[in-house]
């Protein structure tokens, strides 16, 4: 039988705020792992600082919880060091798009066959609701004594010209939605970025539930509130690259839909290509044992400390190259 759910729970309490939408984001993950057929011991959940660091500590795998916005740089030595790993960073605005931005702009680069989610409130709700790099201009949320004065960075706009080749954004309180984009993340043959928007309960009181939910602004006609998401893959809008001479267009449309704000915000895929080589594909090219005997697969040294590193084969292959 496989795995379910409730397998991938911990006995580690969450202690988020009454909900904060890093609940629903740990049940996204949960789901997605379990129709998946993922066992823990494949997976790896790389995690930074803030609220959404604790994730690490929610899944039942390998976690690593580590500095401030240093996921990335962590997953990418895991993933380069044991390629048949499933590697999920995970990691907050704040965290992946302020000190982690030069971080997040050369992960990008790469190509890594791994997944990098980001909790999106526009808030450092750890530290008391400062405003985080996506807080839009003149937006003042409690915390703050006034206005935000800083231009937003747009995650998926950044992930779109970094070189991420999977690009997606989703919702926590969609759960099924947000499961549904993680597994098509983890699927994807390439470097996966997922934006997740999320609900900070107790700082930010303007980007709210209820603000998403649209109840602000009701149907005249049904009283029905109007949600202010909307899903992209429900508009006939193809972000799939199938040739090369496509590449462009599907960036800038992907890129159109990604400056939407306010009360239309897209949710789901914006661009996905599976025709650029994975970072793993490209050392292949470079040592073609890579795959069968990648770092993590090879004893690197004796109970003396001198290296067993068998370079032979390695040697051989640099000067025939």
């Amino acid at each position: 039988m496989g795995l379910k759910p409730s397998d991938f729970r911990t006995d580690v309490f969450a202690d988020w705020c009454p909900g904060c939408g890093d609940f629903g984001i740990m049940n996204g993950l949960h789901m997605a792992f379990a129709e998946l057929g993922l066992e823990p011991h494949q997976i790896v959940v790389v995690s930074g600082i803030g609220c959404s660091g604790k994730e690490a500590h929610n899944v039942k795998a390998y976690g690593v919880h580590t500095l401030h916005g240093r996921t990335l740089p962590f997953a990418t030595g895991i993933k380069v060091a044991n390629p048949h790993l499933e590697v999920l960073a995970i990691g907050g605005d704040g965290d992946g798009l302020g000190i982690g931005a030069g971080h997040f702009v050369n992960t990008g680069r790469r190509n890594l066959d791994m997944t990098y989610i980001i909790h999106n409130n526009g808030v450092y709700g750890l530290t008391k609701g400062q405003a985080s790099p996506t807080l839009q201009r003149e937006m003042q949320t409690k915390s703050l004594p006034k206005p935000n004065i800083n231009e937003a960075v747009n995650p998926v706009g950044l992930a779109i010209i970094s070189g991420y080749t999977f690009v997606a954004r989703s919702y926590a309180y969609d759960v099924r939605h947000l499961k549904e984009i993680i597994k098509q993340g983890i699927q994807h043959k390439g470097l996966a970025f997922i934006e997740c928007l999320q609900p900070c309960p107790t700082y930010n009181n303007i980007t709210t539930k209820a603000w998403y939910a649209g109840e602000d602004r009701k149907d005249p006609t049904t009283g029905k509130p109007q949600s202010r998401l909307y899903k992209l893959e429900e508009t006939g809008f193809d972000p799939n690259v199938r040739d090369w001479a496509e590449d462009f267009q599907k960036k800038m449309a992907a890129m159109d839909k990604a400056r939407e704000w306010g009360d239309r915000i897209p949710i789901g895929l914006f661009y996905k290509n599976e025709l650029e080589p994975t970072f793993q594909e490209r050392i292949s090219n470079r040592i073609p044992f890579y795959m069968n005997r990648p770092p993590a697969k090879q004893k690197l040294g004796d109970e003396n400390g001198f290296s067993t590193v068998d370079l032979t084969e390695f040697m051989e292959d640099l000067k025939t190259s």
